[in-house]
């Protein structure tokens, strides 16, 4: 088991890489002229999906809760796409927002699964050894 110093300090990290992410995410939808040659069908989905899965794996491991990764992760894509609806040379696309939905849920449980599958087989070891037959 992490002694606590440690896994606040990881937890810290993971912090300040969510928000990095955040701060791409925004700095990317922000302008109508974004690096490299645009986007299309499907490739922009899963740049979506990539991001938002990426966001909620990084929020998941800084709340070790993948409810709360989810969420956030998820009314950040929304304010996005309301976001580069007032951008030019942007749309907000409800689309692009399911593509976001479906990386955060899929990083969010990808993020908690491993801690939550060890702390399950944990617990049921300790309940066999605790067992008086």
């Amino acid at each position: 088991m992490t002694p606590p110093a440690t896994s606040s300090r990881f937890r810290a990290v993971w912090w300040l890489i969510s928000l990095g992410i955040m701060a791409t995410i925004w700095w990317l939808s922000s302008s109508a002229d974004t690096p490299g040659p645009p986007l299309v069908h499907p490739l922009d989905w899963i740049a979506h999906f990539t991001a938002y899965f990426a966001l909620a794996y990084a929020l998941g491991r800084a709340t070790g809760r993948r409810d709360i990764a989810l969420l956030i992760a998820v009314w950040w894509g929304a304010l996005d796409e309301v976001h580069q609806a007032f951008v030019p040379g942007r749309d907000a696309g409800v689309t692009d927002w399911l593509f976001d939905l479906a990386g955060a849920w899929i990083g969010s449980r990808w993020a908690t699964r491993r801690r939550g599958a060890r702390e399950q087989g944990e617990g049921e070891a300790e309940t066999v050894r605790n067992q008086s037959w």
